[in-house]
């Protein structure tokens, strides 16, 4: 299994936006002989196809040769994760420092994501209809970001507050650059102070017009995501861990991947969903609330021999089985209060069947049947997969949603089913190895369903 990490790390480190995602997962499709379904006219059993969304949402078929009526086996994941947005207008300077102002995205703690290097990813699409991609920070020549913090010092009032004030999130603005300020003679100008104070943001932008050929209004159109600089690491003196940014979900969206890609559909058509915007509530054309999914296995029923009809595509969904491939709070030994130990995951403990999600009285869960559930556990020990069932907390501590209610909507089996992560939203996460691989050999199993 050490090349399944391997290429797990690397996934992590090319793939810290959706789009960036989506790239990695057409070319390892397209090496496994998955073709974009507008290629085809008709499909047959055996036939791989996928079917993209806005660059940012994928689903991955491969056709099985039963009646599709009879439903699909899906895993269902997300490549969103966490992070800081540039807003639409986002270059300002301020007294010699010129910043790139943010909107944070999904649940984060802001106080952790200051100080930090970070890098920009995405893209900036021009009005005359270019697009210019941008990532910067990654490589070790790169300039990295930064968010700062107040010194120890001069903290007496910051360290009063509690941990959502003590960083707001206006003031989560990434310096972008800064220029030594000038000498100041007595007879300037008013005017001439003022231009001297911006003139750190007409170098910034002289030099983005230099080497991208933008200007500050393309900024109006532009999608950058400010994440972690740097890569995936092992962690601990025995290499027992995976430090990285992203792996809410992307540790579950990879081993999904990789076991449809290693897997061959029998009866069943065999289905890998790969979603965007779970981490601010499934929204948008790209995210699982939408009619994504739904419409991609409309194009798919279209070109199989009977033919696209209303109520084979309701049939399809609703007798399908599906794994919520989403991660799980590990059990955290110097947090051990926020736990039932009893009912909590744990690193190293496998792949971790989550009942129901949602917070406190079952809110927003997705409740999955115990005949689904027994049917999965036959599964597991049928191909000696180490797996544990498990919650994400206390029942009043708070919670958490997945995409599983989503789909549970038609009438399909769901069940969440993930990795354990320590720090979850964190901008460095923690998970082991051996439940990246127990992760991946669990969902091939799921897919012989």
């Amino acid at each position: 299994m050490d090349g399944l990490i391997l290429n797990y790390k690397n996934f992590l480190d090319k793939g810290k936006t959706e789009r960036e995602c989506v790239v990695q997962i057409i070319q390892k499709a397209k090496e496994a002989g998955y073709k974009d379904v507008n290629e085809y006219k008709t499909l047959k059993a055996g036939d791989k196809v996928y079917v993209q969304k806005m660059n940012k949402a994928i689903a991955l078929f491969e056709i099985g040769s039963g009646n599709i009526e009879d439903g699909l086996n899906i895993l269902g994941a997300h490549i969103d994760s966490p992070r800081l947005d540039a807003k639409q207008n986002p270059l300002y300077e301020k007294d010699f420092i010129t910043y790139l102002n943010t909107h944070y995205y999904g649940g984060i703690k802001k106080y952790q994501w200051v100080t930090l290097p970070l890098a920009i990813h995405g893209i900036v699409c021009k009005a005359d209809g270019t697009t210019v991609q941008i990532n910067i920070g990654e490589e070790p020549n790169d300039p990295v970001f930064c968010i700062s913090d107040i010194l120890p010092h001069l903290a007496q009032e910051q360290m009063k507050k509690s941990g959502s004030e003590i960083i707001k999130g206006e003031d989560l603005d990434v310096i972008f650059g800064s220029i030594s300020p000038s000498k100041k003679e007595e007879n300037d100008s008013d005017e001439k102070k003022k231009e001297d104070k911006a003139t750190s943001k007409k170098i910034i932008l002289s030099l983005l017009k230099e080497k991208y050929n933008i200007q500050e209004s393309d900024f109006e159109s532009a999608e950058l995501e400010i994440v972690p600089a740097g890569n995936a690491r092992d962690c601990g003196f025995d290499r027992t861990l995976i430090l990285g940014y992203g792996q809410d979900d992307r540790s579950c969206a990879f081993t999904s991947l990789q076991a449809l890609l290693d897997s061959k559909a029998t009866a069943r058509t065999n289905c890998c969903l790969c979603v965007d915007k779970e981490e601010i509530g499934s929204v948008g054309a790209t995210g699982m609330g939408s009619h994504m999914f739904e419409n991609a296995l409309a194009e798919i029923i279209a070109r199989l021999p009977n033919g696209y009809s209303d109520l084979t595509l309701r049939r399809a969904l609703a007798n399908s089985n599906m794994l919520s491939s989403d991660v799980n709070a590990a059990y955290d030994p110097l947090n051990s209060s926020l736990y039932d130990k009893d009912n909590a995951s744990f690193l190293g403990g496998g792949l971790v069947f989550n009942k129901y999600t949602g917070s406190r009285g079952k809110s927003g869960a997705s409740d999955a049947n115990p005949e689904f559930i027994a049917k999965l556990r036959g599964c597991m020990n049928a191909n000696n997969i180490k797996y544990q069932m498990a919650e994400l907390g206390k029942v009043d501590q708070g919670g958490g949603g997945t995409i599983a209610y989503l789909a549970a909507k038609y009438g399909m089996n769901v069940l969440d089913a993930g990795v354990p992560v320590l720090s979850m939203h964190a901008p460095w996460e923690l998970t082991a190895k051996k439940d990246i691989e127990q992760a991946y050999l669990g969902y091939k199993a799921f897919l012989t369903l």
